[in-house]
């Protein structure tokens, strides 16, 4: 029906309003608890039919809305004493709703994927998975029906069933794929050149084995304790490349030169050219003759010297 027609049928309806009967008041505005929309929702002073029921209500988290033209047909067909003034009104009814929580479906789907062959480690794919909604109240329970697991491509299929206090049973078709995952060593926090880890520097995660580049640590013991090569960022993996023994010879570091030979011990002082770990070869400058020498880091500070050794450059005279 126009809009010009609907309002030429209202002005030729008959006056409702009697002198002993209040009108109706329209609400503009439902919130709907239950599962089915009444007259009595609609309107105030709805009168002896107010509970009637007119239809099912929308599903949770969903609204529906009745014009101006939908209301009247309704309290014409019921007895309201209510008629629209201008056409232009209207009720929104809706129903608040929750969503079921994604990681209990996740639990749920991963226990049976698990009976049915999926390795625990496994992360699972669920593109596109919106969780269905529910009564804001109510009790629910999920189930699972129809589970496939394929192999070895370890895509998965199966369908949700929701029961809800309050409305029909939803079923819901979850399909996906798992994926294998590898222990990998990462940062709790941003580490500097040459910092010792010390154990609550690095955490163990699982990350999809795709994802992992070959030469990164995958446990604790190979982290803790070791000295950083290069700046870590938070969450950063450890490459065993950056790690090394904790150095005891700094680079740029006065050391103390030991020449050592049955009877004979000399010690002069020179400078480091790097750092080393301890048994490391490391090079230092011979701060007397300022020659350059390849000696072993033994001790913080103390590089052993071989009898005989031909020094690595010598002295411009």
């Amino acid at each position: 029906m126009s809009r010009r027609a609907f309002l030429a049928a209202l002005l030729a309806a008959p006056a409702l309003a009697r002198a002993e009967t209040p009108p109706a008041l329209l609400r503009p505005h439902v919130l709907l608890e239950g599962d089915t929309l009444r007259v009595s929702d609609l309107f105030d002073q709805a009168g002896p039919r107010g509970a009637t029921p007119l239809a099912a209500a929308p599903l949770p988290g969903r609204r529906m809305v009745l014009e101006a033209q939908n209301l009247w047909n309704i309290a014409r067909a019921h007895g309201v004493p209510w008629r629209p003034l201008t056409g232009q009104e209207r009720a929104v009814i809706e129903r608040p709703g929750r969503p079921v929580p994604r990681a209990e479906i996740e639990a749920l789907l991963r226990a049976e994927l698990v009976r049915h062959g999926m390795d625990e480690e496994m992360e699972m794919d669920l593109p596109g998975l919106i969780p269905p909604m529910i009564p804001g109240a109510a009790f629910y329970e999920m189930a699972l029906e129809g589970v496939v697991l394929e192999q070895p491509s370890l895509r998965f299929a199966a369908t949700l069933l929701v029961l809800a206090d309050g409305m029909p049973a939803q079923r819901m078709r979850l399909v996906g794929r798992a994926a294998p995952t590898t222990p990998v060593v990462v940062a709790t926090r941003r580490l500097a050149l040459n910092e010792i880890i010390a154990p609550e520097d690095a955490r163990l995660i699982r990350l999809r084995a795709e994802r992992v580049r070959p030469g990164q640590a995958q446990q604790l013991e190979q982290v803790v304790g070791q000295e950083l090569r290069r700046p870590m960022a938070v969450e950063q993996s450890f490459a065993l490349v950056d790690l090394g023994p904790p150095s005891i010879v700094q680079r740029n570091a006065l050391v103390t030169l030991l020449l050592e030979a049955p009877g004979l011990q000399l010690a002069v002082q020179g400078r480091a050219m790097r750092a080393a770990a301890r048994g490391e070869a490391v090079t230092v400058m011979n701060l007397t003759s300022r020659n350059v020498v390849e000696g072993i880091a033994i001790a913080p500070g103390r590089v052993r010297v071989a009898m005989g050794s031909v020094p690595v450059s010598t002295a411009a005279r």
